[in-house]
């Protein structure tokens, strides 16, 4: 893979398709019973903090952020970041999330959350919420919701149910 050259680039809206398809491949048909899809069904992705992963002309990686409020502070979720089969352990996803951090650190945004492995986001920053300060729509583990603070200190005193920002309502 070392040969092969990879762009990350902002998402466009003729990239929804594909993107769909790759999202179809990688999560299946349960991904719409996840709690971060219940945040997902009423507000779009932001595409200026959604990015795409290409080799050549082929889309191998996607990650888009969407704006939210725990509670009454506005913050963005990640997700859902995927990178084809093939193309994992190559850090495709890391590329990916960096950029969209870098990102969203550059046009103010103050904290990111997630719902996510530990062992995987950790590297970029994230950390878990601790236990009993935000709630999510729907059946989640607490134990894989993490937050990145882009500016230090953003999340004190955050608390709340995590619900889509309704300034961004379709």
């Amino acid at each position: 893979m070392s040969d092969l050259s990879i762009t990350i680039s902002a998402e466009k809206p003729g990239d929804a398709q594909a993107i769909e398809r790759l999202h179809e491949r990688t999560f299946g048909p349960g991904r719409f019973v996840l709690s971060a899809y219940r945040l997902r069904e009423h507000v779009d992705h932001l595409l200026e903090l959604s990015f795409t992963a290409h080799i050549g002309t082929l889309l191998v990686g996607s990650v888009r952020q969407l704006p939210i409020c725990v509670g009454d502070t506005k913050a963005l979720i990640l997700g859902p970041l995927t990178v084809e089969p093939p193309f994992r352990k190559h850090g495709i996803g890391r590329m990916l999330m960096e950029r969209s951090i870098a990102d969203a650190r550059t046009q103010g945004h103050r904290f990111i959350l997630l719902v996510g492995d530990a062992a995987y986001y950790t590297r970029v920053g994230f950390k878990p919420v601790p236990k009993g300060r935000a709630t999510m729509p729907g059946p989640v583990d607490y134990n894989r919701l993490l937050v990145n603070e882009l500016v230090e200190g953003a999340f004190d005193g955050v608390s709340g149910e995590i619900r889509p920002d309704w300034d961004y309502a379709r």
